[in-house]
């Protein structure tokens, strides 16, 4: 399906901050230089900019314009139903270590659909409030399939544009059904450490699969939320 253009107007501007053209704190061009380039009215410039902010992408000041957020936002893993935006539920985080190959445990390569010794990718995140304090320690699960065709993924930087879309993008495959699985564990001793907890501890974990439009994986997230920080809220007619 054809992308709306004030949609086109800002992928156009996340591909550009992923590639460093515009970095973080850097102005955006102007509405008026937008519209002029696109040939669009101002409001479609207006409607371009809040798909950027909504995603925590890019921030307002005032007399300045926006700027590429300095900050990555992102969310816990799972809640991810389609027309919520990426802030919804956002906080900073942090990367942990490097992404890697390696075997993920049995839980991940079952979900992901991967024989047994099967290598995956790696990306680790800790969420953490605005105080600095941690709040979730989330691990990303990608298919090799998926990595071969989006090798940024494999970089430390942040991508400005998001996983998802920059995945999709890629490899042409969206995700059309997300499954979570919720549950309530004690830490294991390297969860304890990332989110500041004495062992024993209880903790939330959700395990969020992302399958595309043929039933495929796309990446398998599971996020470890302390307990005394889960909370969920559910809003649905009755």
């Amino acid at each position: 399906m054809a992308l709306l253009k004030y949609e086109e107007i800002a992928e156009s501007l996340r591909v550009r901050m992923a590639s460093g053209e515009f970095p973080p704190g850097e102005t955006l061009p102007s509405g008026r230089d937008l519209a002029e380039q696109w040939q669009v009215s101002r409001a479609t410039v207006v409607k371009a900019m809040d798909v950027l902010r909504n995603d925590g992408v890019v921030e307002a000041r005032q007399g300045t314009g926006f700027v590429v957020a300095e900050t990555a936002i992102g969310r816990p893993a799972g809640n991810r139903r389609a027309g919520s935006a990426r802030v919804a539920g956002g906080m900073p985080f942090t990367r942990v270590g490097n992404p890697e190959r390696t075997t993920p445990p049995a839980h991940i390569a079952t979900a992901l659909n991967l024989p047994a010794g099967a290598h995956a990718l790696r990306r680790a995140r800790l969420m953490q409030l605005l105080d600095g304090t941690p709040h979730s320690y989330v691990e990303a699960w990608f298919p090799l399939e998926v990595v071969a065709q989006a090798p940024r993924l494999e970089q430390h930087a942040p991508i400005a544009e998001g996983t998802t879309r920059y995945v999709s993008r890629q490899t042409r495959r969206s995700p059309a059904e997300g499954v979570d699985v919720t549950t309530v564990q004690l830490a294991t001793a390297e969860q304890a450490h990332h989110l500041r907890l004495d062992i024993p501890a209880a903790v939330a974990v959700v395990l969020h699969t992302a399958y595309d439009q043929d039933g495929r994986p796309l990446v398998c997230e599971e996020g470890v939320t302390a307990g005394s920080l889960w909370e969920q809220t559910d809003t649905y007619p009755m």
